[in-house]
């Protein structure tokens, strides 16, 4: 029997929609769950595809169904169930068989995976996969950190499946070890602040201008016809069209407003801070989750504060103020967007990845979540300068902060004035206001900590107060 060009572990969604595109790309694949009766199930309903498929039903018969050296894709739960699996792999394996972790894996266990093999025969590569279900089964953008060689033997099956932008197949490798999952994880902390910034803008719509559900609709299905046009707000015009089909309300009005998380956000923030970059917007989408998720809180809180009392919506000009709102919408993304950038720069510097800037950009206009019309523009702009230091300072995007600057300024004065909560929206706000003023305020911190640094405490009155002559180390204190 012909031999598979890869391997996959783990038919669970994900796992089985992958395997359907290898395999209709023509690529033969061997696939393998550790129930076997999972795979004999995706087998049966493979239809026409079947004979691109070696369905096995034991690790020894699945390695050997693979041509050397073998790639093998693990698609299963992320973190120790991986380890699990490596392990269970291993005795089967051979020089230069590559284990591949397509899941939504925390970088730094991929570093550890690849440091773990580097001395060993087998290779590993962190592999990112963006765009859902959808995605995996008819292109997603992919992500990809190994070693050179490992990537060259997976290149042409990984071009082969991947969302095609104008022809460009969004996939690439970015670099060692975890770089791919590094850059999947910032992909997925912009997805959450966009989110997190479409959300509020749908609360002030909903609550502010007191619209309804398919009214709001129009409202994003018109913006995507524009500079808003994306892949998340394509898809937020049609979540707010749905209609639940056993009470005929709106399927959001239905809906719980409490929002799950899976981490990638939480991993995102998390590195921005140890990398010692301001990511307020990931940050502001992060707690907003957070906050959502503590539901009885918030309707105990509401019993015992009221809403605020407040009468500034009402006296707006709607059309105008519907401008303000996609105008602000878009200054918000762009500040996500170079948040999420600086952050990367930043870490391929620390880790040594030269991550290349404009090819993710490129591998993130089609198959993942956070597509969108300015992606070409970021493509632009880094291929112009790939050390710019933040893109808000490049003609093309510092040109569209100052153009929607006063529409995001009265969205967010207007939304507090209101009482609507938008944390987002103004962590845009305040970053673009904080990045562009030259003399800021943190002097003051800088002199207080050099205040206590400097002079120590003494007991006066049962009080520590700050004591001795004024100290000259500065940043010595907290």
């Amino acid at each position: 029997m012909e031999q598979a060009e890869i391997g996959l572990i783990g038919l669970g969604v994900m796992g089985s929609n992958l395997a359907l595109n290898i395999a209709e790309k023509g690529n033969r694949i061997a696939v393998f769950n550790r129930t076997p009766e999972a795979t004999r199930k995706f087998y049966a309903e493979a239809g026409s595809l079947q004979g691109q498929i070696i369905p096995c039903e034991t690790l020894e018969e699945f390695v050997a169904a693979i041509r050397p050296p073998r790639p093998i894709i693990i698609m299963i739960k992320a973190g120790d169930p991986v380890d699990q699996q490596m392990e269970l792999l291993k005795p089967y394996l051979s020089a230069g068989d590559i284990m591949i972790d397509a899941g939504n894996a925390n970088f730094r266990d991929t570093m550890r995976r690849f440091d773990a093999l580097k001395d060993s025969p087998l290779t590993f590569i962190g592999m990112g996969v963006s765009g859902g279900e959808e995605g995996a089964r008819h292109g997603p953008s992919i992500m990809v950190g190994g070693t050179e060689d490992s990537w060259k033997r997976v290149e042409s099956v990984l071009t082969s499946i991947s969302a095609k932008y104008d022809g460009e197949p969004c996939v690439a490798w970015l670099g060692n070890d975890g770089a791919g999952h590094f850059v999947k994880t910032i992909h997925n902390g912009i997805e959450y602040a966009d989110m997190q910034m479409i959300a509020e803008i749908y609360g002030i719509l909903r609550d502010g201008l007191k619209l309804s559900a398919s009214e709001i609709a129009q409202v994003f299905g018109r913006w995507n016809t524009g500079r808003l046009d994306s892949y998340l707000i394509e898809i937020t015009e049609k979540v707010l069209s749905a209609a639940d089909p056993i009470t005929g309300k709106p399927m959001v009005d239905v809906i719980l407003d409490a929002a799950g998380q899976k981490g990638t956000g939480k991993w995102s923030v998390i590195e921005a801070q140890n990398l010692g970059v301001a990511a307020t917007g990931i940050e502001a989408a992060v707690a907003g989750r957070i906050l959502s998720s503590q539901k009885a809180e918030r309707v105990a809180a509401e019993e015992i504060f009221g809403l605020p009392q407040t009468t500034a919506m009402p006296g707006i000009d709607g059309m105008a103020f519907l401008d303000d709102l996609e105008n602000a919408l878009l200054a918000a993304k762009v500040a996500a967007y170079a948040q999420g950038f600086a952050v990367m720069a930043a870490a391929s510097k620390e880790y040594n990845w030269n991550l290349p800037m404009p090819t993710i950009a490129k591998i993130w206009r089609a198959g993942c979540i956070i597509r969108s019309e300015f992606l070409d523009e970021i493509t632009s702009a880094f291929t112009k300068d790939p050390d710019i230091a933040n893109l808000i300072v490049t003609p093309a995007f510092s040109a569209l902060v100052k153009e929607t600057d006063a529409s995001l300024r009265r969205v967010v004065s207007t939304a507090v004035m209101s009482g609507l909560p938008v944390p987002a929206l103004a962590s845009a706000l305040s970053y673009f206001d904080t990045y562009r003023r030259g003399r800021g305020t943190a002097n003051l911190i800088q002199a207080q900590r050099d205040f206590f640094g400097a002079h120590g405490f003494e007991r006066v009155d049962g009080i520590d107060r700050p004591h001795g002559p004024w100290g000259s180390g500065l940043g010595t204190g907290a």
